[in-house]
């Protein structure tokens, strides 16, 4: 992983990922996924760009958009106050991230107790 990342509970108990000031925006779309099925659709996508399939594919995840490329994902949030309104990461650093993600879905809403 290229990036320095950490995770921390938010103020409601869910998980939430810290990342660099250069990508932070990419948290506002990597927290929105909950489910596994969510996180391989991704990772499925990012695939198929990546092998052409796509020559991109845009989605929209709630409030935040990413753009998939085969090189770089752009993601964007129209409904922020102010800059950054958009960042660019390496696509595979995108598919990394995901995949960390993916692997913390277990811990994601558990409390500062241990429950669910």
């Amino acid at each position: 992983m290229k990036y320095k990342i950490s995770f921390k509970r938010g103020p409601h108990g869910f998980l939430m990922i810290e990342l660099p000031q250069e990508i932070e925006l990419f948290a506002d779309f990597i927290e929105q996924i909950a489910l596994d099925e969510e996180a391989n659709k991704f990772i499925d996508i990012i695939d198929k760009v990546k092998d052409g399939m796509y020559e991109d594919y845009e989605v929209y995840f709630n409030a935040p958009t990413v753009l998939i490329k085969p090189d770089f994902t752009t993601v964007s949030n129209e409904f922020l106050i102010e800059p950054p309104f958009e960042q660019t990461i390496e696509t595979e650093e995108f598919r990394k991230l995901i995949l960390i993600w993916k692997e913390k879905l277990p811990e994601r809403s558990i409390n500062k107790d241990g429950l669910h």
